[in-house]
Parts: C-alpha cells; sequence; structure tokens
C-alpha cells in the first residue's frame, strides 16, 4: 500500500499529463479547447485513477466530450504511464465534476433569498411600531405604578 503523498503526486502528474495531452496532443473534434480537468484522484494502491473534469457548453457538448475521453483514454493512460514512470499504470476513468451544477444550484438559491428580503424590505418601508419604538415600562413613567400600593 503506497502512502498518501505518493497518491497525491501520482494524482498531480495525472492531471498534469491529461490536461497538456488533452490541449495538444490529441485531435479529436469533440474534445477541442473546451474540456477542463478539475481534479483527479488515485485509490491508495494506486491501481485507478479517476478523473474529474468539466465542458463548456450545452448537454450535446457534454455527451460528445464524454465520447471523446472515453476513446481517448489509452492513448491518455499510456501517456501517464510514460511521464509517471512507475510500475503499473493506473486505470484511467472520466467523470463529469458536478461542481458547476452545485455552484449554479446555489447562485439561484441565493437570488430567491436576495429576491425575498427585498419583498421584506419594501413591506417593512412605511410601517410603525405597534406599542411604540420602546414597548418597556420604565420607573418614573406617566403611567401610575401597580407597586405604589
Amino acid at each position: 500500500m503506497a502512502d498518501n503523498a505518493r497518491a497525491k503526486r501520482l494524482a498531480d502528474l495525472i492531471r498534469e499529463v491529461v490536461a497538456q495531452k488533452l490541449q495538444r496532443g490529441i485531435k479529436d473534434p469533440r474534445l477541442g479547447s473546451h474540456v477542463t480537468i478539475t481534479d483527479t484522484r488515485v485509490t491508495g494502491d494506486l491501481r485507478e485513477a479517476t478523473v474529474f473534469y468539466t465542458v463548456y457548453g450545452d448537454e450535446e457538448d457534454r455527451k460528445a466530450a464524454a465520447a471523446g475521453l472515453e476513446s481517448a483514454k489509452g492513448i491518455l493512460r499510456s501517456e501517464v504511464g510514460r511521464a509517471a514512470g512507475v510500475k503499473f499504470t493506473p486505470t484511467l476513468s472520466f467523470v463529469a465534476d458536478a461542481l458547476p451544477d452545485t455552484a449554479r444550484t446555489i447562485e439561484d438559491l441565493l437570488d430567491k433569498a436576495r429576491q425575498s428580503d427585498e419583498k421584506v424590505r419594501e413591506a417593512s418601508a412605511g410601517a410603525a411600531y405597534a406599542g411604540g419604538a420602546d414597548p418597556y415600562r420604565k420607573p418614573g413613567d406617566d403611567e401610575t405604578d401597580d407597586t405604589a400600593e
């Protein structure tokens, strides 16, 4: 079993090699320049690597990029093996990163919260306090004190 530092170094190397090869070495039009490698994780035994990617475009572009990455998997694995110099080159699996969708969902929720806050602010613009600005009684007010009897 390899240590975590070695797995992290290998993951970083795989991310760099795959990104460079996608940008310069693979001429597949489905991949182009709109595929970005976001993260790479390697198992503890250094046998499998998961490469996370995002695609700039619509759902059709994402499907085409996934198919392009699957077809280029062998070339990319060979390039990783050449650069890493390890006894066993890890198998690569490509997973679309959910981070952009999650960020979009969070932004939508924040927009709804801002709109709700604005409605509350507009509704309370001309409002007055129900019992006055300070609803608490203080000693020495005009009203009679119930404890003085």
